[in-house]
């Protein structure tokens, strides 16, 4: 089979016994003799291939490197427009003009354990694009995806700063409802799931889907049976202007919000009446650094500061996503496995982790796997991006996000 990679003319290389890359310029610090890997994609966007051995055999890599010091490149969120919408990689790059990506966070994929609920195909965790926050996370109990590590929730992500840097970080939902009954926390924003007797807020982001299925399931139990207690109501330019027993669907109007509740959410929003004014607040609040956010999405944290978290999965192999960053922050590796027959077995997230300290990353962050895995990239002088990897599936899967490289400030 051929490796997609290869129409870039890139070099093969391998990871050595000791663990260093060989050819390893994407650090900036390549072993004495070790031969040049990486073709440039666009300024300061470097690709490369290589094997890395691994348990079960060996996994093929696709690695982007971006510079972000480099004035001639910038990283944005990838996503089809609404927040429970998917697309394929290579469309989300093409329609946004990026010169490379790969797929970004899990995803509200099915819904077999909730029948005749519709699947939103909403993420999981939080996220902005542009410096616009899109949505927040559901409760760690409703993601889709792998056990998370010990320590780590929905709330954390990956992003860049306006200050063009890369970094960990916790982002959580600042939000309030107020009414003639008073004011009460808002529990939600453009999720596919909110926290039991909460009320959460639903834009234009959201998209068209219905929102049934943020009242199923619990905090702790994704395929509980879905609430038996829920309201809607209607909020348009600060007044009430309908209510609803049950969520609906469709497209939400500018200056319109839609209140969903469920339980004791919804005996609060029973209580307001059509006609009567209501304030709805909502922010995305990062807990550790106060430099806005460029983009941002969610996964899980693999690294930090050099060191692999601990309790990480060694024996669960599959193909993966990961997004790492060096240089404090101004270098940012992406890295997709191949999907081939011969590469499948991939790589445990322990073996992720090891694998981006060797590129050079100090702190990295899993992303969407399995047949999500995508990187493309557009040679230079082509209208259109290609397919890197070999997806699992043999064919890109629609996804709701990606990360995005782009040229220009």
């Amino acid at each position: 089979m051929t490796r997609p990679g290869r129409r870039f003319g890139t070099v093969l290389t391998v990871f050595t016994a000791t663990g260093a890359l060989a050819g390893a310029a994407l650090t900036g610090a390549a072993p004495a003799g070790a031969a040049e890997s990486t073709t440039r994609i666009a300024p300061g966007v470097a690709y490369t291939e290589l094997d890395i051995p691994a348990a079960r055999g060996t996994a093929h890599a696709h690695v982007l490197t971006v510079d972000l010091r480099d004035p001639r490149v910038r990283v944005d969120l990838l996503h089809p427009g609404a927040v429970a919408s998917r697309a394929p990689v290579s469309r989300l790059a093409d329609s946004r003009g990026a010169v490379a990506g790969v797929n970004g966070d899990f995803f509200n994929i099915t819904e077999t354990q909730h029948p005749g609920v519709e699947a939103t195909g909403a993420p999981v965790g939080p996220a902005i694009a542009s410096g616009r926050e899109l949505k927040a996370a559901v409760p760690d109990g409703q993601r889709f995806g792998p056990a998370l590590p010990p320590g780590t929730h929905t709330e954390d992500v990956f992003g860049v700063g306006v200050d063009r840097r890369a970094r960990l970080d916790d982002v959580v939902l600042d939000g309030s409802v107020r009414g003639p009954g008073g004011t009460w926390r808002l529990g939600g924003f453009n999720q596919y799931a909110l926290p039991v007797g909460s009320v959460g807020a639903f834009t234009r982001d959201w998209g068209s889907v219905s929102r049934v299925r943020a009242t199923c399931g619990t905090d702790t139990d994704r395929a509980a049976p879905c609430s038996a207690d829920t309201y809607e109501v209607t909020v348009r330019h600060g007044r009430v202007v309908s209510a609803a027993g049950t969520p609906g669907g469709g497209p939400i109007a500018r200056g319109t919000t839609v209140l969903v509740g469920r339980e004791a959410g919804a005996r609060k929003l029973r209580k307001l009446s059509v006609g009567e004014r209501v304030g709805v607040r909502h922010r995305l609040v990062a807990k550790s650094s106060r430099v806005p956010y460029r983009f941002a999405l969610g996964g899980y944290p693999m690294m930090t500061g050099g060191m692999p978290l601990q309790g990480l999965d060694d024996t669960t192999t599959a193909v993966r996503t990961a997004v790492g960053f060096s240089d404090h922050g101004h270098r940012m590796q992406l890295l997709a496995l191949d999907g081939a027959p011969e590469f499948r077995a991939g790589l445990t997230i322990a073996e992720v982790a090891r694998a981006m300290k060797r590129l050079g990353s100090v702190d990295a962050f899993s992303l969407d796997g399995g047949g999500s895995t995508t990187m493309v990239a557009r040679r230079p002088g082509a209208d259109a991006v290609s397919v890197l990897n070999h997806p699992t599936g043999g064919a890109e899967r629609p996804v709701p996000n990606g990360i995005g490289v782009f040229e220009g400030p």
